[in-house]
């Protein structure tokens, strides 16, 4: 593969042209809203601002799971960010994440509404909150807590960098795709090496760590992330693969995976979720409707 002339960096960095590829329109050096926009609000406890991103289903999951453990108090409002419209830039949703980018949550349980941005933080802070998927033991509490931070450090490397070489770029370059798959199999094999001792990342129990870590190196070993699993040979990471099959049979996950998704197959989508029945009652019609 032949590489483009040798790209020599100005002294001083200036963003003065699209830098092209899928995410252009919306990229941009600067913070802040763009627009006037209020979110809006619905009835339950929770409400939710996402897209079924890798990091967005991460939160959806959580909820999924903590509802059907009986914890009334997780019900929620999922409402539809489309990042590619640059919702994400609106005035109420910088309120809840200066950040700009999905999922954010708003948690209206108390006097004072609490926001939480950031997936790994918004897993924990549900965790805490309802006791759940996370383990009080000091030593298997450290032990999900530190799965769940390298997830949070390391998907960078699979999203912003193998990802969008591989997938994204405009312009198909040999160095960063070979750099960045180099580092996504060494993290596979991590993670092998972990599954082959124990049947969930944090040891013998389903933690908020799966729920980090399915999302991206779950879907990548299936298929179903930047269609880079021949590429990157994935079923050669058995246990991964055994892993991810088990958690994606979890009722749960396969709604909390449906919530705020705006492709693929109709039956796969929901694009808000407001009451539990919405997964029982929704038809292509709606779907076909839907902003």
């Amino acid at each position: 593969m032949s590489e483009p002339s040798a790209y020599t960096p100005p002294k001083v960095w200036v963003w003065n042209k699209p830098n092209g590829g899928r995410f252009a329109s919306i990229n941009r050096p600067i913070a802040g809203s763009t627009h006037e926009h209020a979110l809006p609000r619905g009835k339950h406890p929770l409400q939710l601002y996402s897209l079924a991103t890798p990091n967005g289903v991460k939160v959806t999951v959580m909820l999924e799971e903590l509802l059907a453990l009986g914890h009334t108090g997780a019900e929620y409002d999922a409402w539809l960010i489309r990042i590619n419209d640059g919702d994400q830039f609106g005035s109420g949703f910088v309120e809840v994440n200066p950040n700009s980018k999905i999922p954010a949550l708003l948690d209206c349980s108390g006097p004072e509404p609490v926001r939480v941005f950031e997936s790994g933080a918004i897993l924990l802070y549900l965790a805490e909150k309802f006791g759940a998927f996370v383990p009080t033991e000091p030593a298997q509490r450290a032990e999900c807590l530190s799965w769940l931070f390298w997830q949070m450090g390391s998907a960078p490397y699979l999203g912003g960098g193998f990802g969008h070489f591989y997938a994204y770029a405009p312009t198909k370059l040999e160095y960063p795709i070979d750099r960045f798959a180099m580092e996504v199999k060494r993290q596979l094999d991590v993670l092998n090496r972990r599954l082959a001792e124990h049947p969930y990342v944090a040891g013998a129990d389903y933690t908020i760590a799966d729920m980090a870590i399915w999302p991206w190196y779950g879907a990548l070993v299936k298929g179903l992330l930047y269609d880079a699993g021949e590429f990157l040979q994935v079923q050669a990471y058995t246990h991964v693969v055994r892993w991810a099959d088990t958690v994606a049979q979890r009722p749960a996950v396969q709604r909390g995976r449906m919530v705020n998704r705006v492709s693929g197959p109709l039956a796969s989508q929901l694009h808000e979720r407001h009451e539990a029945s919405d997964f029982d009652t929704r038809t292509q019609d709606k779907l076909q409707a839907s902003p």
